[in-house]
């Protein structure tokens, strides 16, 4: 049997909270790019079109419906999970008061980049810190393990879908979207491996067995 030492826990919450803080951010940056939303964002769009909340506070209430979604799956909480679905949206709201909108094309393809990296480096640094994985994330490894789908499969399936919700209710979908799908997944493993805490391991006393 092994136990995992918590000495890194400092960090490992410091990171957290900044990784989560800073996804935020990244969608802000997107968002004001104007050029096509991530497929979970283009739903939160497409929702606020209709409805008289922010960006940000609907994005908690679709992570919390998410999160609804695990109980049937069996998929355990994280303090991870739960800070990410209350955190993530508000830092979008601060992002998308701070950024500017209406700005010309050569600009927003830069907000959309630069939103693409910080949004790949806050996965990294709160995937890293082990405190569970993201409502969106869970919902996929649950759908994976339950019906054996391959994970390609439950993403795809998953990011059409929501999509083509978000996209019918006036959600942004553009070549950014596309591009998203396309890079993130190699960011987000390149920043994770950088933000990986190594969690030590000792093994447990007989006496403790």
């Amino acid at each position: 049997m092994i136990r995992v030492r918590g000495r890194r826990l400092p960090r490992r919450s410091a990171q957290l909270l900044i990784g989560l803080f800073l996804y935020g951010v990244g969608i802000a940056f997107m968002l004001r790019g104007e050029v096509g939303a991530a497929p979970w964002d283009v739903l939160s769009q497409g929702i606020a079109r209709h409805i008289p909340l922010t960006f940000g506070v609907i994005t908690i209430f679709v992570s919390i419906v998410v999160l609804l979604f695990w109980l049937p799956l069996r998929q355990r909480y994280g303090i991870g999970t739960l800070l990410n679905a209350l955190l993530v949206g508000p830092s979008a709201d601060i992002g998308l008061l701070l950024i500017p909108t209406g700005q010309p094309l050569w600009l927003r393809i830069g907000f959309f980049i630069i939103g693409l990296v910080v949004l790949s480096v806050a996965t990294g640094l709160y995937i890293g810190a082990h405190f569970g994985p993201g409502p969106r994330d869970g919902l996929m490894t649950g759908l994976h393990a339950r019906t054996g789908w391959p994970i390609w499969a439950v993403r795809t399936g998953l990011e059409v879908t929501v999509v083509l919700i978000g996209w019918s209710l006036g959600g942004n979908v553009g070549f950014g979207t596309l591009a998203f799908a396309l890079l993130v997944g190699p960011l987000c493993q390149y920043f994770m491996r950088i933000f990986a805490i190594r969690m030590d391991v000792e093994p447990r006393s007989s006496a403790a067995q």
